[in-house]
């Protein structure tokens, strides 16, 4: 069920909460593929990973992007051998598709045909995505 609070938000219900997508900032977005790639790990792990020839630690610049990932919804945390672990709580494919909705709803009233007929035009898609929304359509 979605339901519109601005143009630029967007939240829906998932069996566990309310979760608002909105564009995510960069640092945000490079955690999340972090944990749509790894699927869980823990603040170290992503530290290691988003930070690794830094000098100084980056532990608390972390645990900020996470708090506010989890803050959004976006991020759950459940505890592990004593230690917290993050996972997404919303996959890739249904925060591209909010994302696209709303640029949709911000561009051109709702609309998908003008960004899709873009795409086309443009020769942005491959002949095989081509066929898959050939195929899509015609279901």
């Amino acid at each position: 069920m979605l339901r519109h609070v601005v143009v630029s938000r967007i939240i829906f219900r998932t069996k566990r909460a309310t979760v608002t997508t909105q564009s995510l900032p960069n640092a945000e977005l490079a955690v999340m593929e972090l944990l749509w790639r790894e699927g869980r790990l823990t603040a170290r792990q992503i530290l290691d990973q988003l930070y690794p020839d830094v000098a100084r630690p980056q532990h608390g610049t972390v645990q900020r992007l996470l708090q506010r990932l989890r803050a959004k919804g976006l991020v759950v945390r459940t505890r592990d051998l004593g230690v917290n672990v993050f996972a997404p709580a919303i996959t890739r494919e249904d925060y591209a598709s909010e994302q696209l909705e709303s640029l949709a709803n911000r561009l051109t009233q709702g609309s998908l045909v003008p960004m899709i007929t873009r795409l086309v035009e443009d020769n942005k898609l491959t002949r095989a995505e081509i066929d898959k929304l050939r195929r899509i359509l015609g279901e």
